[in-house]
Order: C-alpha cells, then structure tokens, then sequence
C-alpha cells in the first residue's frame, strides 16, 4: 500500500453532491475521473499539453482502481500521482486518492497514456516539455 509522501505531486479534488451513488459513497466510476483529472490537469499546467489543438494528444490503453475505503461527499480528496515508467511514446502513471491529510490510500490504481500523433492516430515521439513533466514525476 502507497502512503501520501510516495508520490511527487498532489491534485486536490473537491467531491460534489452528485459523486454519491444510492450506497452513500463516491461512486467507483468517479475515481477514474479523479484520476484523469490529476494526470491531465499536470500535463497542460507543468507539460504544456495543447488539449484542443496539439498535434500530440495521449490516449488512455489501460487502467485499474483498487478501492480499500469509502469516501462520500463532502469530503476533501487528494490524488498522489507519480510516473512509475516513462517511455518512447508511453506512460505509466500510479496514483492514489487519500482524504485531505491522510496518509493511508482510500484507493490505489494504474493508467497508462499512449501519445499519438493526432490526426494519424499513431504512436508518437514524446514532445520535450511533456517528456520533462513527466520525468519530473518519476
């Protein structure tokens, strides 16, 4: 199990009324979003990552969520993410999502991103900056 100093950075996540499901807790969908969102938000912000026109866009191939504890609205989250392999063209990132200044995971999981060229749909070199944000989080 990860503890919150194992990862470089942390994405604060504030949960919203609708993120509860008819059990009373953040539903198992949304940590996916947590996670896209963490990953995503470094990579336009540290990476410079042109979501909207960039002629490098990365495509989510895999993922995984191991939940251990449930969080319910309104809890503060927090989503430790750090990239545990960075390649040619790919990465894996690792993440974990903690209540704000815990130190033990509510859930842990994987995604990994493959660059591709975006009109070719190919895989693709990583640009320098995205390559530097990243290793930043190794």
């Amino acid at each position: 199990m990860s503890a919150r100093g194992d990862f470089r950075h942390l994405h604060p996540i504030a949960t919203r009324w609708d993120d509860d499901d008819v059990y009373g807790h953040v539903n198992n969908v949304r940590y996916f979003a947590f996670f896209d969102t963490a990953i995503n938000t470094w990579l336009v912000r540290e990476g410079g990552l042109d979501i909207h026109a960039g002629a490098v866009i990365g495509l989510c191939v895999e993922s995984h969520c191991a939940y251990s504890a449930p969080v319910s609205f309104p809890d503060a989250l927090e989503v430790g993410l750090r990239a545990a392999r960075v390649g040619r063209s790919s990465v894996r990132y690792e993440l974990a999502v903690f209540r704000a200044g815990d130190d033990v995971p509510v859930a842990e999981g994987w995604f990994v991103h493959v660059f591709v060229d975006r009109a070719t749909r190919r895989p693709t070199e990583l640009p320098d900056g995205l390559r530097a944000a990243l290793e930043r989080l190794a």
